[in-house]
């Protein structure tokens, strides 16, 4: 059973629960606080949290990369909340902001072996363009995906 949940604009005030999530989410591969801080203050609206009540579940991160365009950087869920279409809320209302801002092109970049994030991103609309070779710091290939908005 899908739940709903609140989306907004995440502050800093959630940063340390973000970095809990990104910690869950990719392990040593983690985004750093810095890094965090610094989206905040740059993506503003582009950078939205789901909440299950008072408890934040997942974030998107998206930031423009043009007039037109935007890239999707990052995006996690709570283990305890994956599954229950945090994601979904997540990405619905990122693809709705774009819209409003005039976005054509959203793309986002996927590990090769991570075939469930692929079937996510397929389902709402983004198609491979190509595979870029050792991408990732750890030595694996990416996938570049695209959509129009």
């Amino acid at each position: 059973m899908l739940q709903r949940y609140s989306i907004g604009r995440l502050s800093e005030r959630e940063l340390d629960r973000i970095l809990e999530i990104e910690a869950a989410s990719f392990g040593k591969e983690a985004y750093d606080r810095k890094l965090f801080a610094e989206y905040l203050h740059k993506c503003g609206d582009l950078f939205l949290g789901a909440w299950r009540g008072k408890k934040l579940c997942g974030y998107m991160l998206t930031r423009k990369s043009g007039e037109t365009r935007a890239e999707l950087v990052s995006v996690a869920v709570d283990p305890a909340f994956r599954g229950k279409g945090v994601a979904s809320a997540l990405m619905k209302s990122t693809l709705r902001r774009l819209r409003w801002r005039g976005i054509s092109r959203f793309g986002l970049m996927v590990k090769l072996t991570n075939g469930q994030a692929r079937r996510f991103y397929e389902k709402y609309g983004f198609t491979k363009v190509r595979i870029v070779r050792q991408y990732y710091e750890d030595g694996q290939d990416g996938i570049l995906m695209v959509r129009k908005v």
